[in-house]
């Protein structure tokens, strides 16, 4: 019996969160879902499992490709796929009808690193003693030093923070907790935030970082990104996940080991290591290459 796209999503996001999948992804999961079902109203289809097809799947990312970029593309096929794959696991569907349809390619588009100078930019943008300047500061300085998810940095709780350890208890993806640790600086910038924090209308809440409504969102984290960039005068640093590609890339450039930077970073499949190893890879490359000055030593 066909059933109606949007109650089987419904269902489909308890399924993820049972799984502790993050909201992002049950988010992006979800539009999927629906974007597919706009298109098939748009064809004059019912939004039914019945018509989750092949064809149908194929000629509404045909159409997406005409109007979003490949990342997004791709996007939408990974969130159509674990949804037609859960509906065969249910019973909903007989067969999976996303055999043939592979995964759409994405030109390699490194994220750049953020330079010393565009750093001091934001951090001389957070130079005031109020208390936005105090947590923006905090939190560039955390963002750089921990290469937190911005998701990760807003699960962080006070109980979780150690100062005089300079770490910090963060919960990544499904769950999975880590420590990440910190320099003196940072824990000098958290110290000054902390202390501030104490008077804020909301500091009973165990969220460290904190909104005029309560505990710092994700939108929140990445709207502030966005004031301090343009009060620095940066053409686009205002994306968190920047830090998080700089991070990475200053950890190589130090000689740090790629198992140890997939532990520190919450990462569990090496394929992640090859996407952030993209980030001024040549330039680590060069630095290397002009170290060893192998032809200097015969």
């Amino acid at each position: 019996m066909a059933e109606l796209l949007s109650e089987l999503s419904a269902s489909f996001q308890r399924h993820l969160r049972a799984e502790g999948r993050a909201k992002r992804t049950c988010a992006l999961h979800e539009q999927a879902i629906r974007f597919f079902s706009d298109w098939l109203n748009g064809q004059g289809l019912s939004a039914i499992s019945e018509n989750c097809t092949k064809d149908n799947i194929r000629n509404w990312l045909a159409d997406l490709a005409d109007q979003v970029g490949p990342g997004t593309v791709r996007i939408r096929w990974a969130g159509m796929r674990r949804f037609t794959r859960w509906l065969v696991a249910e019973g909903v569907l007989d067969d999976y009808p996303m055999t043939g349809l592979g995964e759409p390619e994405v030109p390699e588009k490194p994220v750049p690193v953020l330079s010393d100078d565009e750093l001091a930019a934001l951090i001389k943008a957070c130079s005031g003693k109020d208390f936005a300047a105090r947590r923006d500061e905090a939190i560039i300085r955390m963002l750089l030093d921990c290469g937190l998810r911005v998701s990760e940095l807003c699960g962080i709780t006070v109980e979780g923070l150690d100062l005089d350890n300079g770490s910090v208890m963060v919960t990544g993806k499904r769950g999975k907790v880590r420590q990440a640790f910190f320099g003196a600086r940072t824990e000098r910038a958290l110290d000054r935030y902390v202390r501030m924090r104490r008077q804020h209308r909301w500091s009973h809440a165990e969220a460290l970082f904190l909104g005029q409504r309560g505990a710092l969102s994700t939108d929140g984290v990445r709207t502030r990104m966005e004031v301090r960039a343009a009060q620095a005068g940066l053409a686009d640093p205002s994306n968190p996940h920047r830090f998080r590609h700089t991070w990475a890339n200053d950890f190589l450039l130090a000689g740090g080991q790629e198992r140890d930077l997939k532990r520190l970073a919450g990462w569990s499949s090496d394929v992640m290591l090859e996407v952030y190893g993209r980030s001024a890879a040549d330039a680590r490359a060069e630095k290397a290459a002009r170290q060893m000055k192998r032809g200097d030593r015969v």
